[in-house]
């Protein structure tokens, strides 16, 4: 092939044939730097057109300010860039879940893909094809992680458009009905389970209605068994998530404490003082934190370690079928099923449980919510009573000794 020059109107740049890399070459002056140095674009092909395509891509693409090299920019680039550096106000554990779902559904479908020549095409069908395996929320996380590494890439000047938000996310597969425990059951629990060692925290969820993180995060600081005015109650300031706050604004809250757990939280108390003094620098508790439920050894419950424990203590309950089915935040709804069945009203359940407004209550709580009129604890305690269980008389699985001045050196 001869040398072949093709001139073109003044501004659209040029174009030629070049031996050396066989491929006709466009380029075009955009503009000049702070030296008055051109800045000239070049595109290449094997032919005039696919050389103008090329050219007239990399043009747009600095006229939309992206960066070089943007056009070899990746989804899998942009996700992983986010979840390093984009995600730093999520906690521990919501990191650790969105590098695994990016790991799982998004790296092997998407992860190669150019972040330029990603279509909103693409994200329709990668979430059609999820929605066949995971629940409606699941989707919404996917879809709102890769949404944010999009954003993020744009204001990076990777690419200027984000095709994610143009996609709805569909209907997922129906997640698993949330169930509780019948009144019935929530009084076999506390009666029959009563040695165990976990009895403390099953008792405290079921009968004040504590979320997982807000018991795992309770501070002995938080707990009063003996105030100098009123009954006892327990301040809902804390949980495990991120920076230790609550759930929402109102779900900081103070409640007061039934007279069985006001017993069980005592024998808890003992309990942690005498793993304390059997375990000696084993002990590895956290001074600034004195939790309530730990490990025998003074550690933070993880949510695996109350699942486990929750589900081994409830097989001990003949009227519950199939306890490897039920998960911790159950109590929590069992709690408003009995409250509800004792007649509490809806704007009070709602209090008690730290939701930011009935409806958030009814949404979730509807199948056992009737309209009534007491408060938490003298509900429970009514529950208790009303089944002639007397809670000072159950034997204790802890030695009173040290609470009653006993303790023998």
């Amino acid at each position: 092939m001869t040398n072949e020059t093709t001139r073109r109107a003044r501004g659209e740049g040029g174009l030629r044939w070049s031996e050396s890399r066989n491929a006709w070459i466009a380029e075009k002056t955009v503009g000049y730097d702070g030296r008055g140095k051109r800045i000239v674009k070049t595109g290449s092909g094997k032919s005039k057109t696919a050389a103008l395509k090329a050219l007239d891509k990399k043009v747009k693409a600095y006229e939309a300010g992206l960066v070089t090299g943007s056009d070899r920019y990746t989804v899998g680039q942009a996700v992983e860039d986010w979840l390093d550096y984009g995600q730093t106000a999520e906690g521990e554990g919501t990191q650790r879940e969105n590098r695994d779902m990016y790991r799982l559904h998004i790296k092997p479908v998407l992860a190669k893909r150019k972040l330029g020549e990603f279509r909103a095409e693409e994200v329709d069908r990668w979430l059609e094809a999820l929605a066949a395996k995971q629940s409606t929320s699941r989707l919404r996380h996917l879809h709102s992680l890769l949404n944010r590494a999009v954003i993020r890439a744009m204001k990076r000047g990777y690419v200027d458009r984000n095709v994610v938000e143009l996609c709805r996310v569909p209907k997922g597969r129906p997640g698993r009905p949330s169930k509780s425990l019948s009144a019935e059951q929530v009084l076999d629990v506390l009666t029959t389970i009563r040695r165990e060692r976990f009895y403390a925290y099953i008792a405290l969820s079921l009968t004040v209605g504590l979320r997982p993180e807000e018991a795992r995060a309770l501070q002995w600081k938080h707990v009063h068994l003996a105030p100098a005015s009123g009954p006892p109650y327990v301040e809902v300031w804390r949980s495990v998530r991120h920076h230790g706050d609550t759930k929402t604004e109102k779900s900081r809250r103070t409640l007061a404490l039934p007279d069985l757990v006001v017993q069980v939280l005592g024998e808890q108390r003992v309990w942690q003082d005498e793993q304390r003094q059997r375990h000696g620098d084993r002990w590895r508790e956290t001074a600034a934190l004195g939790l309530v439920f730990t490990t025998r050894y003074g550690t933070a419950l993880s949510a695996s370690n109350v699942r486990r424990d929750m589900r081994r203590a409830l097989a001990l309950v003949p009227s519950i079928e199939n306890p490897g089915a039920w998960t911790p935040r159950e109590l929590r709804q069992s709690f408003v099923s009995v409250m509800s069945s004792e007649a509490v009203p809806i704007e009070e359940i709602s209090r008690l449980v730290g939701h930011q407004n009935t409806r958030v209550t009814e949404m979730v709580y509807r199948k056992e919510l009737r309209p009534v009129i007491q408060d938490g604890a003298r509900a429970m305690n009514k529950v208790i009573a009303d089944a002639e269980v007397d809670v000072w008389d159950m034997e204790p699985l802890f030695s009173l000794k040290e609470a009653r001045g006993e303790r023998t050196s």
